[in-house]
């Protein structure tokens, strides 16, 4: 991988790879990690480097993860999630995440040299909520995203979740309000760039169906990857998997 270039913009951490040529007008492609493996910007980097591409590709820290985990650590984390896994974990991520993305993004704009063509965005997960808010608000001009082990619907995750801890999740008249807001299927619409979905073949229901779902309602291109479940820790073909998907993806769409 090309030399890190890793720092802070608008106050939200960041790593980020330089294009191929330096020297020459690139894209910009920018995105979040999973809050499971990859769990960081850096390891996201190293999981989907996305090498080749006439492009910066930044890889931004999600609130609540990394430098801006809160007094406690991990362990604080998982309790607010235990507590009240939509109130406090998914929706302050995410509105926080994507708030703080157009100003992100206009700084990365003039501190990268030559970050000045067309945009993408990606995420993973948790991440990819990020994505998929970020380019239903349109806040920015996105020319396509990319969204792996998305979280296409915000309930179904919650009932994984669910299965996978062993808990059960008390639903609020707010958190379903949430959850609504977070369903990108019924939201398709706001969702104007092309969208590549790329699934694990052994990813849980809740994650494929609803992938299925809003690549049938879109007509947007749906990946599968075999052997792939839900993460891709760097150096898994999972990894490899996702990292040739978004490669070929945004080279095709990223053209100036």
């Amino acid at each position: 991988m090309a030399e890190l270039v890793e720092g802070v913009a608008a106050g939200v951490p960041f790593v980020a790879v330089p294009p191929v040529d330096p020297a020459a007008p690139a894209a910009l492609v920018a995105g979040w990690h999973l809050m499971d493996a990859p769990a960081g910007e850096r390891a996201m980097a190293e999981a989907v480097p996305m090498a080749g591409l006439q492009a910066w590709r930044v890889y931004f820290g999600l609130p609540l993860s990394g430098a801006r985990l809160p007094e406690g650590g991990s362990d604080e984390v998982f309790r607010r999630a235990s507590e009240d896994a939509v109130l406090n974990v998914f929706e302050p991520v995410t509105e926080q995440a994507a708030g703080e993305f157009p100003a992100a993004l206009a700084e990365l704009r003039d501190r990268l040299p030559g970050a000045t063509g067309p945009l993408g965005v990606f995420g993973g997960s948790a991440g990819a909520i990020v994505a998929l808010e970020v380019l239903a608000r349109g806040d920015a001009e996105i020319a396509a995203a990319a969204v792996a082990s998305p979280v296409v619907q915000l309930a179904p995750m919650i009932a994984a979740n669910e299965r996978r801890f062993g808990l059960t999740y008390a639903w609020s008249e707010r958190s379903r309000a949430v959850a609504a807001r977070y369903d990108y299927v019924n939201r398709a619409a706001e969702l104007t760039a092309p969208l590549l979905l790329v699934v694990g073949a052994d990813d849980d229901v809740a994650v494929r169906q609803p992938a299925v779902a809003l690549h049938e309602k879109l007509g947007s291109e749906l990946v599968t990857v075999d052997g792939m479940a839900h993460e891709f820790p760097p150096g898994t073909p999972g990894a490899a998997g996702v990292d040739a998907a978004f490669t070929g993806w945004f080279a095709r769409r990223l053209r100036d």
